[in-house]
């Protein structure tokens, strides 16, 4: 899928060198279709290198695709230059009455903190809420599905005695659901958390469908009925090196921080560690952007019947 976004953006670069097919915004102009339109709320401290991950992922069907960064008002971020927001997000005032097939909300470093402490707590309520009326279907990562789950269903995170950590194998819940096609039996995926929901609370809330989970990590792909509101607690869009990385800045500010699970071969940071994820997440998004979205968006956005 040819990705539009502005050609100065540092994702561009980095992504064509990688061969991913992204396109500039005046060569996309000239094409005659209607694009698919998501926006991405950026919640992450590391905003370029989200924006990285998960352009890359969303660059994998034969559609064009325009994207819509979004950053909060009610929370000034401090690792990512006041250049680049300018010159690359909106915000959610800006866009409100605009609609969209799709919506990505990533997660955030706030999970140890309840959800109303939380100091753009309620411009991401309002954004939820938003979502259930101007975009049709909604992907909600990390602590962002543990927020959804929250507001949507009243479902409580709870705090873990370490930090689920590392790459973990997973299975799948549900045969022929779209999201799911193509998936092995087994495959992996990198969390990075301190909350979880349970189980348990998920499959007593009759909205709800757990796609997929872990023995180890637990729930990992929550969807409602319509597949119109998707909640993922694992990071498949997280790079080969990211976990080391978090790894090492905990390391080097004497955190007590476990070697992530599963990750490190023979648990040794010295060694690279397989990209065994890569696969899945690719698959995933793509699933996500045909089956669930494209194949169900309505061509006119504004017909998009409220949930």
């Amino acid at each position: 899928m040819p990705i539009n976004i502005p050609n100065n953006l540092p994702a561009f670069s980095t992504l064509v060198n990688e061969k991913i097919f992204v396109m500039s915004d005046e060569k996309a102009s000239k094409q005659d279709i209607r694009p698919l339109k998501v926006a991405i709320v950026n919640l992450m401290p590391t905003k370029i290198v989200t924006e990285t991950q998960l352009l890359r992922l969303l660059s994998n069907t034969p559609l064009q695709v325009d994207i819509t960064l979004i950053k909060t008002e009610t929370h000034n971020p401090k690792n990512t230059s006041q250049e680049h927001l300018i010159n690359f997000y909106t915000t959610f005032n800006e866009i409100k009455d605009q609609y969209f097939d799709a919506t990505i909300i990533t997660g955030a470093p706030v999970e140890l903190l309840d959800f109303e402490s939380v100091n753009y707590w309620k411009e991401l309520c309002d954004i939820m809420e938003w979502s259930k009326s101007h975009s049709f279907s909604t992907v909600h990562i990390c602590w962002a599905a543990f927020a959804g789950l929250y507001y949507h269903y009243g479902l409580q995170k709870r705090v873990l005695d370490r930090k689920m950590f590392g790459i973990f194998p997973h299975k799948l819940c549900v045969e022929n659901h779209p999201l799911l096609k193509g998936f092995d039996d087994i495959f992996m995926v990198p969390h990075s958390r301190y909350t979880e929901v349970s189980i348990e609370d998920i499959q007593n809330c009759p909205e709800l469908k757990m796609l997929a989970y872990s023995d180890i990590s637990g729930a990992y792909i929550i969807a409602d009925s319509t597949n119109r509101q998707i909640f993922i607690t694992g990071h498949a869009e997280y790079d080969r090196d990211t976990l080391k990385t978090e790894y090492m800045r905990d390391v080097d500010k004497g955190l007590p921080i476990d070697v992530p699970y599963n990750y490190f071969p023979d648990d040794n940071p010295n060694l690279v560690p397989p990209f065994c994820w890569r696969g899945h997440a690719s698959l995933m998004y793509s699933n996500w952007l045909n089956f669930c979205v494209y194949q169900e968006t309505p061509f006119d956005l504004t017909q998009i019947k409220p949930l």
